[in-house]
């Protein structure tokens, strides 16, 4: 079923009314006619509102409300990733995984070891191109919000964002030389103690990882650094481990 989203105001009277770039993508891409259904959300309430298409013209699709379906899609948990700006196209595809996965939110950062550095100019070009990737992802994935990608920040901005947030926890690959009692152990328990209703912060370096004074201005603002094992993963896998476990744990 293909999903889209709406303004809450295009919601009303038993009726939903979607306009913009989707109708073309309903009327000549996917070739949806009157009759068949899809499933919309308003990017604000959770629900997913399930409609059947009754007339599609060159500039909206009318829609009449079925149903409502309230169990939620979303993560009990608002879960902000904090990528340090990796090379290429990787932020495209972390974007993507990581909102099929139920990120909340997506801070893209320039750390000390990014190879990437984006002017004002680029870094806009490149936020809305983020920002579109997002909303595609969270079409396919039926989700019920798109979730923000925000400016580039500088390591500074990003961690005094986060310092307000519930759970801030660092991946780093030297963990075990800040707290060698903590390990696998450690990083276990925090992600079982999650908590419905939590705000969570989570830092991935970029494919240099963090310099040393990032991780330790990231503990001075309360972050955790903790281990994701043996094995040293990229910047592009890393993210979606944290997430991967934070879905199970929250889901279950």
């Amino acid at each position: 079923m293909y999903h889209f989203f709406v303004e809450p105001s295009q919601i009303y009277d038993k009726r939903v009314i979607i306009t913009g770039d989707d109708v073309n993508h309903i009327k000549n891409v996917i070739r949806l006619k009157p009759g068949d259904e899809i499933s919309v959300s308003n990017g604000v309430d959770g629900r997913d509102y399930r409609c059947g298409i009754e007339e599609i013209t060159d500039t909206k699709v009318v829609c009449t409300l079925r149903f409502i379906k309230e169990d939620g899609v979303e993560l009990p948990a608002r879960v902000t990733l904090f990528q340090g700006l990796p090379k290429g196209d990787k932020m495209e595809f972390i974007i993507q995984k990581l909102v099929e996965l139920g990120v909340y939110e997506i801070v893209p950062v320039a750390m000390k070891r990014c190879v990437v550095k984006l002017d004002a100019k680029k870094a806009a070009a490149k936020t809305a191109r983020w920002q579109g990737i997002a909303e595609a992802a969270a079409k396919q994935s039926r989700r019920a919000i798109v979730p923000r990608v925000r400016d580039v920040m500088s390591c500074q901005e990003a961690l005094a964002y986060a310092a307000q947030m519930d759970v801030k926890l660092v991946p780093y690959e030297l963990e075990e030389t800040l707290d060698k009692a903590a390990g696998m152990e450690g990083t276990r328990q925090i992600i079982d103690h999650l908590m419905p209703g939590q705000s969570v912060a989570v830092f991935i370096g970029p494919e240099g990882g963090f310099d040393a004074s990032e991780i330790q201005a990231a503990m001075d603002y309360g972050m955790k650094p903790v281990t994701l094992g043996r094995r040293i993963l990229r910047t592009d896998t890393a993210g979606m481990t944290v997430m991967a476990w934070m879905m199970y744990r929250l889901e279950s």
